[in-house]
């Protein structure tokens, strides 16, 4: 595959400020890596956090974007886990160092050194990016496009998180009906689950959204649910969702927050977290997620509603992420 020297990228050189297009060179995969001519990749509320400043430690600059669908377009030195042509996908967690012990127990989504795509590594919102190749997976067919981009995160993550309510659950509620959510909703729905959804106060779109993918119920993020729930996940950034996800709860419960950024959470009476009810969040992602995912969405199967936009409107996107006006997720065609 002719790959050119140079490629375009919507680069971040500061936090707070837009993201600038530039003509940058194309960048060469050192050992076990590929080179990854990218189709699309996702706008995903982590690059908000990144963007605005909430999330610390980007390298600088800085290409954002950890849901990358794209096409092995080289491959470096012992990189043959993939042939030239493949298609990949590749998401947030880049490199971990196997030593840590976390690694050495199974956790490598907690390891020490870990490093992120989009973070500390270059991402997708460009032509070309690279990636080890241990940490990309191979797609199934009819997510190897600007569908499957969502699923390298919001649907990874979404997994993680339901994989963390346990098995005992019947009745799930759902903060926050965005990316993750709309994705986790069908796998939720095709296994049985009860679904509650709840959205910002009065956005009545996302709440009809919800019903059409399966929610017995939509309503405010204020409001109780008209059954408790045995577990609920906060995608949303809020940290006062989770007293309302704990009053919601069921003795027993679970709630997960499933964000990597959240507000904080205010004090709470100690009444509406007792009877075993549990908090727990999630960090990142594994291997063993990415794998169990992408055999499990294919017998949903998993349908993703996504908003198409060109490399170049990558500002555009993440305004309108930021404002609540996407509905599914936000995507941006590269190629």
């Amino acid at each position: 595959m002719d790959v050119p020297k140079t490629m375009r990228a919507m680069v971040l050189e500061t936090p707070g400020q837009l993201l600038r297009e530039r003509e940058i060179d194309v960048p060469r995969p050192e050992p076990q890596q590929v080179l990854i001519r990218v189709r699309a990749c996702g706008v995903c509320r982590t690059d908000l956090h990144i963007v605005d400043g909430e999330l610390s430690g980007p390298k600088l600059p800085l290409i954002l974007g950890h849901e990358i669908v794209g096409t092995i377009a080289a491959t470096g030195v012992g990189a043959n886990q993939f042939d030239v042509g493949d298609v990949v996908g590749v998401p947030w967690l880049g490199w971990t160092c196997g030593q840590c012990r976390y690694c050495k127990t199974n956790r490598e989504n907690l390891c020490d050194n870990a490093r992120f795509t989009g973070h500390t590594i270059d991402g997708g919102y460009a032509g070309y990016a690279v990636a080890h190749q241990d940490y990309c997976f191979r797609l199934p067919e009819n997510y190897r496009n600007a569908h499957g981009a969502p699923l390298l995160c919001a649907g990874l993550i979404g997994y993680r998180s339901y994989r963390m309510t346990g098995q005992a659950v019947r009745r799930l509620g759902l903060y926050g009906f965005g990316a993750a959510a709309h994705i986790l909703a069908q796998i939720a729905e095709h296994q049985g689950k009860e679904l509650y959804a709840f959205t910002k106060p009065g956005d009545a779109e996302t709440q009809a959204f919800a019903r059409r993918l399966g929610a017995a119920w939509a309503g405010d993020s204020n409001a109780a649910p008209p059954e408790e729930l045995d577990a609920a996940i906060i995608f949303a950034p809020v940290g006062d969702l989770v007293p309302a996800a704990l009053r919601a709860t069921a003795k027993g419960g679970v709630v997960v927050c499933g964000g990597i950024h959240m507000s904080d959470i205010p004090k709470f009476p100690y009444a509406i977290l007792w009877e075993e009810r549990t908090i727990c969040s999630v960090a990142n992602l594994d291997r063993r997620d990415g794998q169990e995912f992408f055999e499990i969405a294919p017998q949903v199967p998993v349908r993703t509603e996504v908003q198409i936009f060109p490399l170049e409107q990558a500002n555009e996107a993440l305004d309108r992420l930021r404002a609540g006006r996407i509905e599914g997720a936000a995507v941006l065609q590269i190629s």
